[in-house]
């Protein structure tokens, strides 16, 4: 704390305490940097989210003002959670997209063993709305004969 001592003409003194945000400007440096950071990182998750989209948090906004360091650590902790949470969510994305390509691989290698299976672009992270699925070759006599094969068909609805 500062004191700010003024002298009123005869003899009266006022005493003034002033809060000094000097020494809490190092801090507050630090936790904007740290929270610009954070916010870079979080833009940066859900750009790689694209076309998809993260369900992310949205913090409370209360209009321009300074904030306090209790609010700076409040809101630095909470960007923390949020970007902890979609790099779990891409994470975990990421897993089942793998697992369907491996799916589609096997496809690939042995139709007959993945009769009537489907997997959509989407499932496998490519653009488009196509979709893998195996098929018999030849329609009803291919299924009696074991003939299968791995089709990739549009999926788009025709203009209307």
């Amino acid at each position: 704390m500062a004191a700010l001592l003024l002298d009123h003409g005869a003899g009266s003194e006022l005493l003034f305490e002033l809060e000094s945000d000097l020494d809490q400007s190092p801090a507050r440096r630090t936790l904007l940097s740290q929270i610009a950071q954070l916010e870079r990182s979080l833009s940066a998750a859900a750009c790689e989210a694209f076309p998809d989209r993260l369900d992310l948090e949205q913090l409370p906004v209360r209009g321009p003002r300074v904030q306090n360091l209790g609010e700076l650590e409040l809101l630095r902790d909470r960007l923390i959670g949020s970007l902890r949470e979609a790099r779990a969510a891409l994470a975990a994305r990421e897993l089942e997209r793998d697992a369907a390509r491996k799916l589609l691989e096997q496809m690939l290698l042995d139709p007959a063993k993945h009769r009537r299976v489907r997997i959509s672009q989407r499932d496998l992270g490519v653009g488009g709305c196509g979709v893998w699925s195996v098929m018999p070759r030849l329609g009803p006599m291919g299924r009696l004969m074991g003939w299968w094969r791995v089709k990739l068909s549009s999926g788009c609805p025709l203009a209307t």
